[in-house]
């Protein structure tokens, strides 16, 4: 009994070329937090609102309110890397264990 190889139905030439960019600006649409494994914490109470953290987030995932301070967290696109905690000279943000 022969077995039937698999047969593609479309061509290379018909499929979407991988890495392009379509769209300018969407990446708000796709939520990318979710695999991060250390999670930062916004400590409200020693934050001096100095926003050192927010230019330095490769994510966007710090929002700053339209009074000019920032606010916690936008964990749909934080990957954890901890860059804002390291930069923060008050300890406002706190590194801790995704799964606690």
């Amino acid at each position: 009994m022969s077995k039937k190889c698999y047969e593609p139905t479309a061509s290379w030439k018909d499929l979407t070329p991988g890495g392009v960019v379509y769209d300018a600006g969407n990446s708000a649409e796709f939520r990318t937090g979710d695999w991060r494994s250390d999670k930062p914490i916004y400590i409200k109470d020693k934050c001096k609102q100095c926003l050192l953290c927010f230019p330095v987030c490769p994510d966007s995932s710090i929002p700053v309110n339209q009074d000019g301070k920032r606010e916690d967290f936008d964990y749909d696109h934080c990957k954890g890397c901890g860059v804002c905690a390291n930069v923060c000279p008050f300890g406002a943000i706190e590194m801790v264990d995704n799964n606690d």
